[in-house]
């Protein structure tokens, strides 16, 4: 197995970038995209494992998408996917895979199989196949019950009143959410609870708007009128999850990094690590449309409840290594779902490299402010625990990343990025590879 071996820095630093565009908003677009009537163009979109999985599946529904000088051309369907019996692939996409399920139960010709690698037939659907059910459509679970692989059969989809429980996941909602315009009557979502990762519903919403859905909150949900998408231009901001490894420096290393293309009023989710920065002793400031974070002192130890923004978790629990004192990030169970237990897979990663925490089932508890030594890190083919960890490798010796290719899930251009980093410092990164 390839390893990657990180250089650590003294620091300060002193870093500006301009990021990928935003794996969240990048999935929303091209299926807004790909249902609309007419042309539309995505520029800045994150091109990354990820969202050319979804853009490959959508190709097989009939509709046109290319890439042209880095951005996405779409030629949308008008509501109607198509498939031939073909199956499609989505490897550890759960978003895209779930969106993809929505989008796919309105076709009217043809059959499809969705499959992905393991991890991902353990990730639930149950509750998204269910309220497909209860529109109309046609959804058969090949190996498991409530579990891709699954068929996706012709049917003629209604619209109506759902109910969902909000303890799921949030990305079922949006996935309804998105074909709600081309359900006859639209689609009243009811929502049993208090939501789960409410910004990502926000990111669906606003992206339906943008491509001409009329879309409204209401008691208890949401309603979504008939009426369709538009094909437009659509710019995609920096993604704000892949930001955090690089905000997170100035706290780790001093000094300060500006990323231009992140506003720091973003609806994404993930924005929640500025209000963490600023509490703990940072400066956080607007800056010509970006954001810039700055440390001049160690960072205090924090507690946050991480429900409305998971992705941030092993970005949180380094921060919270270096820290001085205990910190308690908790509040995301559905941690353990994702493409590893992620909480578990950091807990046992921090351990070896010296770091006093305690597991629970919804979090962790780190002591943060004790020596660290670098380790070999299993990295359990999870693109956010091995960015997470490399960047730690920048302050502490000797650490190695194993499989550092499984990056490319989200964000494949990550170690170009992390060796700006020494550039910016006049310095070699001299990775070793083996």
């Amino acid at each position: 197995m390839e390893k990657r071996e990180i250089r650590p820095l003294k620091g300060p630093v002193a870093l500006k970038l301009r990021l990928p565009g935003s794996k969240s908003l990048t999935q929303r677009a091209l299926l807004c995209a790909a249902l609309a009537e007419g042309f539309s163009e995505i520029r800045n979109p994150l091109l990354s494992e990820d969202t050319e999985l979804l853009a490959a599946a959508l190709r097989v529904s009939g509709c046109a998408v290319e890439l042209r000088d880095g951005s996405f051309t779409v030629s949308g369907i008008k509501g109607r996917p198509s498939f031939s019996g073909k199956e499609i692939f989505f490897g550890n996409n759960g978003t895209g895979s779930r969106f993809f399920l929505a989008y796919a139960a309105l076709t009217r010709k043809g059959e499809v199989v969705l499959y992905g690698k393991p991890r991902l037939h353990e990730r639930p659907m149950g509750p998204l196949i269910s309220a497909l059910r209860d529109l109309g459509a046609r959804v058969e679970c090949l190996e498991r019950e409530g579990y891709l692989p699954v068929r996706v059969l012709p049917g003629e989809l209604s619209g109506g009143r759902i109910r969902l429980p909000a303890t799921h996941s949030s990305q079922y909602i949006s996935a309804l959410l998105l074909i709600g315009p081309y359900l006859p009557g639209g689609l009243e979502l009811e929502i049993e609870g208090e939501m789960v990762s409410t910004p990502y519903v926000e990111l669906t919403l606003s992206v339906m708007r943008a491509f001409g859905a009329e879309v409204e909150r209401i008691s208890g949900g949401f309603r979504v009128r008939e009426g369709g998408y538009r094909g437009r231009p659509y710019e995609v901001e920096g993604d704000a999850s892949s930001a955090s490894y690089f905000l997170i420096l100035p706290a780790l290393l001093g000094g300060s990094v500006k990323v231009e293309n992140l506003p720091p009023d973003s609806p994404q989710a993930d924005t929640l690590l500025l209000k963490i920065l600023s509490g703990i002793g940072g400066l956080v400031e607007s800056a010509g449309g970006g954001v810039r974070v700055s440390f001049s002192e160690r960072p205090r130890a924090f507690e946050v409840n991480l429900r409305e923004a998971p992705d941030l978790f092993p970005t949180l629990c380094v921060l919270a290594a270096v820290a001085e004192g205990r910190s308690r990030i908790y509040g995301a169970p559905h941690l353990r779902y994702k493409e590893c237990d992620r909480i578990a897979a950091m807990a046992t990663e921090l351990k070896k490299c010296g770091v006093s925490l305690t597991e629970f089932p919804d979090g962790i508890e780190i002591q943060g402010g004790t020596p660290l030594r670098g380790a070999e890190i299993e990295t359990y083919d999870d693109h956010r625990i091995a960015m997470a960890f490399a960047v730690l490798g920048l302050k502490v010796p000797g650490m190695v990343i194993r499989n550092p290719a499984c990056v490319a899930k989200s964000f494949p251009e990550f170690w170009d990025y992390l060796e700006r980093v020494y550039s910016s410092l006049g310095i070699s990164p001299l990775y070793r590879h083996t």
